[in-house]
Order: structure tokens, then C-alpha cells, then sequence
């Protein structure tokens, strides 16, 4: 099954970090946050992926193209310029890297891919949201219910750390907890073919017409999750 990454916006929001590469390319830990994403998919068995850029779509192309050799050991004959890889971790997955537009919206992007996605059901998500969601889970939900599509729902996260006070004395402490009012989209969703269908061109955003129609029609499922979850 493929999984979508969408991975072109302008990432407006931390527009110091990404005036030369998209958000999807910050680093954690020395991995881009793409990379983070890709894994959560990769740790469940699903590592055939479609990355849809747009904004700077040129740094994940190319980092991707160069991802073997910048993480092998090779040897480089400075005379004659021949190298020889000597070992190389990277992992098995394949990685379609396709260019869907700079302006073109999260429903845009989708429709763009069809030529990729020409299997029944595919996933998708952000490229710049992270949890530990059960992805085996995820999928087994969907195919149990038989709608046309899936998002998974959590609980936002808090914006400040949470004191649970007697008097002035502190008996707990959370950093930033999902606050536990209602649930959001979280991404992750998983996808029949037909839900392209609901998109009308570049300007469509995935979260407006196309989702709203299929929750009007009864042919959007929503599979919660608890636990971590950060956009």
C-alpha cells in the first residue's frame, strides 16, 4: 500500500526555519522531520512512498537522491575520482518524490498523484505531524468498516504546561498534555481511490469539500487515538 506524504506547503508558521527548505526538511536529531514520518509508516511494514512537494521541493529531491551515499562508508580515489561504497545503512523503502505545484492546495496535491496511486486503497498524512500511531491498527480499522476513507482523530495538544495545585504547593507537573477536549484531525488517513473522485482541481483543500462531503454521506470513519501526537 503507498503513503502519501504532503510535503509542499510554505510553512508560513516557522518562516525563520524555512526560508530555504520546506518544514517537512527541519531536522530532529539529525534526521529530517520527513524522514520521522516516513519511519512511523516504515516500523509497521508500509515503505513504498509518494512525497508531494511543492515549496522548495528541490531539497527534498535532492536529498533523497544523494540519501545512499551520504549515508554509506565509501572509499574516493583523489587521483582518478573513483569511489567504492564499503557499507551503506540506508533503509528499503522506495521513494517517489513528485512536484504537485507551489500554489496547489492539500486536495490539489492528492489529485495530482493519481498516476501513483492507482491501487484501491493508499494512505496519507502531513509531513509535519508526528505520533505514535499503531498504523497496523489504523489500517485493520479501515478495512473493518468499509467507508471510502479514514482520518485519525486526537486530542490537541495543550499550548502550556499544566500545574495541578493545594494552595501554592505543586503536586503534579505536565509539559504541554493533550488537553482531552474533543478531538481534531490528526492526519493519517487512509484513503480508497474513489475519494479522489471528491477533489475539483488545484484549488481544492482536502479538509473542506472533499472530507466534509464524505462525513455528509456517511463515508468518513474516524479512528482515535490517544496517545502522542504533535503538529
Amino acid at each position: 500500500m503507498k503513503v502519501v506524504i504532503l510535503a509542499g506547503g510554505f510553512g508560513s508558521r516557522l518562516s525563520e526555519h524555512t526560508e530555504t527548505r520546506p518544514k517537512p526538511m527541519i531536522e530532529i536529531g539529525g534526521y529530517p522531520l520527513l524522514w520521522h514520518i516516513m519511519h512511523i509508516y516504515a516500523a509497521f511494514g508500509y515503505n513504498d512512498f509518494v512525497v508531494a512537494c511543492g515549496y522548495k521541493g528541490e531539497v527534498i529531491k535532492e536529498y533523497f537522491h544523494s540519501f545512499y551515499i551520504r549515508h554509506a562508508d565509501y572509499v574516493v580515489n583523489l587521483r582518478d575520482g573513483s569511489e567504492e561504497v564499503m557499507r551503506a545503512a540506508a533503509p528499503d523503502w522506495s521513494v517517489a518524490v513528485a512536484n504537485t505545484g507551489l500554489h496547489t492546495m492539500t486536495g490539489g496535491r492528492l489529485a495530482r498523484l493519481e498516476v501513483w496511486l492507482q491501487q484501491t486503497t493508499f494512505m496519507a498524512t502531513y509531513g509535519d505531524g508526528v505520533g505514535n500511531i499503531n498504523i497496523r491498527r489504523l489500517v485493520e480499522f479501515h478495512r473493518s468498516h468499509g467507508k471510502l476513507a479514514t482520518v485519525t482523530a486526537v486530542r490537541p495538544p495543550a499550548r502550556f504546561g499544566g500545574l495541578a495545585l493545594e494552595g501554592d504547593v505543586v503536586r503534579e507537573f505536565s509539559e504541554k498534555p493533550q488537553s482531552g477536549e474533543g478531538w481534531i484531525n490528526g492526519g493519517f488517513f487512509v484513503f480508497e481511490q474513489a475519494v479522489l473522485d471528491y477533489i475539483d482541481g488545484d484549488a481544492t483543500i482536502l479538509e473542506r469539500e472533499p472530507l466534509e462531503r464524505l462525513a455528509a454521506e456517511g463515508q468518513l470513519r474516524a479512528f482515535k487515538h490517544d496517545g502522542f501526537w504533535q503538529p
